[in-house]
């Protein structure tokens, strides 16, 4: 965490508060005119987004999404910005029990979440916001090229910035390549939602539909080292975005898109979903937490050849 950037870690600085004292920012808590002074100090909308899928023994089956909704509903306390409902419904999923798989594993081009996710950022503009952060806590290849690629179209047809990715991205300098159910989600469950993880249920492995480091080594200390550099990251650009001007919004796009289409080229030249992250494990988005955080867009989009 120590090479985590200063300005993100003094962001984290109070994620959890008092209960009391944090403002409620979930959209459908909200009344009309709670909703319009929250706009009004920052119009940015966050979208949550997982499916309803096999996290092991010890975890609860909705993790993907309500992961991304509390560090949504945490950003969005620290820096601004109001969160949507969670949507339960993805891209694919593991072929394990109690998972509802809404469309093939691999299908990058996708029907449902594409045009689902197009159309909630263009009611989102309608109702007056002016950026939008989609955070996908489910993580297959297909998922994220998806999310990303939606999210580029979108800020360019809608001329607003639209940020689609998944958590682990803004934290793979704190040491969090991304997982399923292991030491990493889980981590991150046992700090933000305690109950919710049950490490007694886990017994020798090999662990029944869990990948990545052993689940038993996961910590609540681990994830809010994970957390902090997440939430410190979304709530620092949740701010920023709206008040891009035009070149920085451009420029913005440009890199995301620079990073989807290496990634959607990838998999399509060596058959594989997974080409596009191939070189993750060696750094080659290492920084990309840092530099989103601080719209260093030209070295971000850099990042798209190393892939």
């Amino acid at each position: 965490m120590a090479e985590v950037t200063a300005g993100a870690a003094a962001l984290a600085v109070g994620v959890e508060g008092s209960a009391a004292a944090a403002p409620e920012v979930r959209l459908e808590h909200l009344r009309p005119r709670e909703v319009e002074a929250a706009m009004k100090a920052c119009p940015t909308l966050y979208m949550p987004i997982g499916t309803v899928e096999w996290h092991g023994v010890h975890n609860v089956v909705g993790l993907d999404a309500v992961k991304a909704h509390h560090l949504c509903v945490r950003a969005a306390r620290q820096g601004g910005g109001l969160v949507a409902p969670a949507l339960f419904g993805g891209v694919g999923g593991m072929d394990e029990p109690h998972t509802f798989i809404m469309e093939p594993e691999n299908d990058i081009h996708s029907v449902l979440l594409r045009s689902w996710l197009d159309r909630l950022c263009r009611e989102a503009v309608r109702q007056g916001f002016k950026a939008i952060i989609i955070l996908t806590g489910h993580y297959g290849a297909a998922q994220q090229m998806v999310v990303r690629g939606t999210a580029v179209q979108a800020s360019r047809a809608l001329g607003i910035p639209v940020l689609g990715t998944p958590e682990y991205i803004l934290a793979l300098d704190a040491g969090y390549l991304g997982d399923h159910a292991a030491w990493g989600e889980t981590s991150l469950m046992m700090h933000l939602d305690p109950t919710s993880v049950d490490l007694t249920r886990l017994g020798e492995p090999p662990h029944q539909g869990v990948g990545g480091r052993d689940p038993r080594e996961a910590t609540a200390e681990d994830g809010r080292r994970l957390a902090e550099a997440i939430i410190g990251r979304l709530a620092h650009v949740a701010s920023a975005m709206p008040k891009w001007d035009e070149p920085t919004r451009e420029a913005f796009v440009a890199a995301e898109e620079a990073i989807v289409n290496r990634q959607v080229s990838l998999a399509a030249s060596l058959k594989q979903v997974w080409a596009g992250w191939r070189n993750l494990g060696s750094g080659a988005l290492r920084d990309y937490g840092r530099l989103l955080a601080d719209a260093r867009f030209e070295e971000l989009r850099k990042l798209a050849d190393g892939l």
